[in-house]
């Protein structure tokens, strides 16, 4: 019998925060959810996130964020917000504020959240590794080393929930795609739409995330005890971007010619990249929990709904 909850949100007009709440909503639990704007700045698709409660939060005000915690008093935080602009993290004039997002941001969750007794997820990232080798990351290797300035906040922000939290789940995901906001997928549809040609790297291995199966799962560990860290990913083989950006484009019906090229070839980034984001999710599966689909499974899902919704 799942106990119903009361649970707060944040980043909810992000691409995992929304989907979060509708799959809160599904089960019938109370979700509060909040992000930095005045009022809900997602996708409106009429869904529940739309209708919820809302309260504007910035998680770098640690007073503010005290606050929030000690009046709502919810159960559970799934904590989804997260500075994501991994090259500009990079940029001096960011790198201030990224920090206090990623990581004193989330340690002012935790130290509220321990005030009131309420459990934690953290989403984490792959970054957190050195992105290096071949050999899929465990939910307990050791995080030396980010690759770049963002890892570095993440794995202060997992630092400071496992240092002032008994009860949490610190959830680490790559590749991330949803249907609330930019993503990958969505710019390989509209560059394959109006290019006859694209370069993608084809040296970085991994797995992607879709936001809709990663927030059932994510449901699945706030009604349950069995804390720690996690790796997550959709299922399926190991691959790199130049194969997701063909299996996007066959499921997609486009006729783009995808070209694959090192990372060194491609250039432009700013911040390094990790080689390696294989992760190993068989600690789910001894956890007790169901994996996620396979990711050629969940991008079709993803693309119905894209079409459906009339996104471009």
């Amino acid at each position: 019998m799942v106990i119903i909850m009361k649970i707060l949100v944040t980043g909810v007009s992000g691409q995992l925060g929304h989907d979060v709440m509708n799959e809160l909503n599904k089960r019938g639990h109370e979700g509060i959810g909040t992000a930095t704007g005045p009022e809900y700045r997602g996708i409106q698709d009429g869904s529940a996130v739309t209708k919820m409660r809302y309260v504007q939060l910035d998680i770098t005000d640690e007073e503010a964020v005290t606050k929030c915690l000690q009046d709502i008093r919810p159960d559970a935080v799934i904590h989804c917000a997260a500075w994501t602009a991994v090259d500009a993290a990079e940029e001096p004039e960011n790198a201030e504020r990224a920090y206090a997002v990623n990581a004193k941001g989330t340690e002012y969750i935790a130290r509220a959240c321990k005030s009131i007794d309420a459990k934690m997820i953290y989403v984490s990232t792959d970054y957190v590794f050195d992105g290096q080798g071949s050999t899929p990351w465990q939910a307990d290797c050791k995080r030396r080393d980010p690759v770049n300035f963002y890892g570095k906040t993440k794995r202060d922000g997992e630092l400071a929930v496992e240092s002032l939290l008994e009860k949490y789940f610190i959830v680490r995901i790559a590749w991330g795609f949803g249907l609330n906001g930019k993503n990958f997928v969505r710019t390989m549809l509209r560059v394959g739409k109006n290019h006859d040609t694209v370069r993608v790297v084809n040296d970085q291995i991994g797995r992607p995330t879709y936001m809709s199966d990663l927030a059932e799962l994510l449901a699945d560990m706030v009604e349950s005890e069995k804390y720690g860290p996690y790796n997550v990913t959709n299922e399926g083989e190991y691959i790199s971007w130049y194969d997701f950006t063909k299996e996007i484009y066959r499921q997609a019906g486009y006729t783009t010619e995808v070209i694959a090229v090192s990372t060194e070839e491609y250039g432009l980034s700013l911040a390094k990249r990790p080689y390696n984001s294989r992760m190993d999710t068989d600690c789910l599966k001894k956890a007790g929990f169901k994996p996620l689909p396979d990711w050629k499974d969940a991008l079709a899902g993803y693309l119905e709904e894209f079409k459906r919704l009339g996104l471009e």
